[in-house]
């Protein structure tokens, strides 16, 4: 008989393709990342929400890709840096967050999990599922299908 402590203790670590935004260090599931790429050249839609900033080709698919900066209301990307492109799937399909950095694919245990902490911003905080601390700073989980339900005031 297997008690609920040793099923906790026996569950599988967890890998997240991380990335930066701001000075926030988020991660999103592996099995939710289709692709990262460089920046893309995009087509501005006009009259959409501001989080959109365009629609970018990718090999024959229409991708819209979204600004995470202003999606989790941070400041503005400076003028000369290129943002990055993580391709997520989504239930409507790809969609693009545009982040400020790439960094690696981390493995995490279940063990460091925590919820989202009540001194974010409401803004950032209803879209992150929750934490991981790792040495010297957190790894934020972000919740794509949450990021992807834009209103139409843009956010």
């Amino acid at each position: 008989m297997m008690t609920q402590q040793t099923s906790k203790n026996t569950e599988q670590p967890r890998q997240y393709s991380t990335f930066y935004v701001s000075d926030l260090f988020f991660g999103i599931d592996v099995l939710n990342v289709q692709e990262v790429l460089r920046y893309q050249e995009m087509t501005k839609v006009p009259l959409a929400p501001d989080v959109i900033e365009g629609l970018i080709n990718l090999r024959g698919q229409i991708v819209t890709a979204v600004d995470l900066r202003k999606r989790l209301n941070v400041t503005p990307r400076n003028t000369g840096h290129t943002p990055m492109n993580i391709v997520v799937r989504s239930e409507e399909g790809a969609v693009s967050l545009l982040v400020d950095e790439i960094s690696d694919v981390l493995q995490v245990n279940s063990a460091s999990y925590e919820p989202p902490p009540q001194n974010l911003p409401e803004e950032q905080r209803e879209l992150i599922e929750g934490l991981y601390k790792l040495d010297g700073r957190l790894l934020l989980i972000l919740n794509t299908e949450k990021v992807l339900q834009i209103k139409a005031n843009g956010n």
